[in-house]
């Protein structure tokens, strides 16, 4: 059995937090002992934890020491090495840029192989000046990059960040599964209003500056559609977007939900207007939930998901609120295409089986988890030049 140490920046909402806590299931079910890490004080997690996990927030720094902010980064490298250096880890995973960099910092020169999991398209988020120095610095020092799609792969390969690379698709458990606090459509919205909704806790990567105007201005030609944005709270709505037609009910913002499976069956529709992306959970989600769903072709996850015109509807790279408001009127006003899509949509359920990429995880960190579950399924293709075989996510 190996102890693993899985290290990310909170257990807030976010696709990231949620895949790491999926990571951490498949690991414990598989004889592993897991510890998961954030910084910051208990009591902030939003999803439920699995049973055997055991939970460790890093110690906060006295109050004078905590307000000099990056200054004392190197602090808490330190505390961080300490860590390691006392657990005995057999292998650490860094969920995402920021925490990956400071475990690759903390595991400097010792025996802990530490695998970074990328959860979006790095290339799509550019990195502070000392950031991306340390990046540089420690990335090329992984046993293994974990990336969704083999267009992230490249992207580090072509900068030189990774000698090696294994691609691996987001699992979707179905049925989807649900937690506190459940939100209930039905008291929210009137019954004859049909809804298109999306998903998403940041408004910028999400594009819902564009959706919303484009949304507006195909709503007040068709009365009766309600736009709903779950997990966006209400006091994070951005201001300075253009003000809605007359007539045009504002967006619905239902906070965060734990029953999205509920609003996906409540939907007509649903829109994923990011700038970017890994591999979009909440797309993949409403797709296995049946839901007509339209996306912009953004770096990267949309186009290994839809086949446009066969399982979704698919906007070319850069498309802005005139693309969406075209797209968003032909499904709107045919809905036997969008019956059509969403039952092509249902296909990934089978194609994304979370026993699958359950096996293809623990294969590809199967040389540090000895012995590891009989259950792994054949090994996951891992990289370290362009010519690599094709990944777990492409069609």
């Amino acid at each position: 059995m190996a102890r693993v140490l899985i290290a990310i920046h909170s257990l807030r909402t976010g696709g990231a937090e949620r895949v790491a806590l999926q990571f951490a299931r498949w690991l414990l079910a598989a004889g592993h002992g897991v510890v998961l890490l954030t910084p910051g004080r208990a009591g902030a997690d939003f999803y439920p934890l699995p049973a055997g996990l055991e939970r460790r927030h890093e110690p906060p720094l006295p109050g004078p020491l905590e307000r000099l902010g990056p200054l004392v980064f190197p602090l808490r490298v330190w505390r961080l090495r300490r860590l390691l250096q006392a657990e005995h880890f057999d292998l650490a995973l860094g969920m995402t840029t920021l925490p990956a960099v400071k475990l690759l910092l903390a595991a400097w020169n010792g025996a802990l192989p530490v695998v970074v999991a990328e959860r979006i398209f790095p290339g799509a988020t550019p990195l502070a000046l000392p950031w991306r120095w340390l990046r540089r610095l420690t990335y090329p020092r992984a046993a293994l990059h974990l990336v969704q799609t083999e267009a992230i792969a490249t992207w580090l390969r072509q900068r030189r960040l990774t000698a090696r690379t294994a691609v691996l698709a987001n699992a979707i458990p179905w049925p989807l599964p649900e937690h506190p606090p459940r939100v209930d459509p039905a008291g929210l919205l009137e019954p004859e209003e049909r809804l298109v909704l999306a998903v998403g806790t940041k408004p910028h990567q999400k594009g819902f500056d564009l959706l919303v105007p484009a949304f507006a201005a195909v709503a007040a030609r068709r009365p009766g559609w309600r736009l709903a944005i779950a997990g966006l709270p209400t006091e994070a709505w951005p201001t300075g977007w253009p003000a809605l037609p007359a007539g045009v009910a504002a967006p619905l913002l239902p906070g965060r939900v734990g029953n999205l499976a509920e609003w996906y069956a409540r939907a007509e529709l649903f829109v994923l207007s990011s700038r970017f992306e890994g591999i979009p959970n909440v797309l993949l989600e409403a797709m296995a939930s049946g839901c007509p769903c339209l996306a912009i072709d953004c770096p990267t996850g949309p186009a290994e998901l839809i086949a446009h015109g066969q399982n979704g509807w698919l906007l070319p790279a850069g498309s802005g609120v005139s693309e969406l408001m075209a797209a968003l009127e032909a499904l709107i006003d045919d809905p036997e295409l969008r019956r059509r899509l969403g039952h092509g949509a249902l296909a990934v359920r089978q194609r994304f089986a979370e026993a699958t990429i359950r096996g293809q995880f623990l294969a590809a960190l199967a040389p540090w988890l000895q012995p590891v579950s009989p259950s792994a399924a054949a090994p996951l293709p891992a990289s370290s030049s362009p010519s690599s075989s094709p990944s777990a996510a492409t069609p």
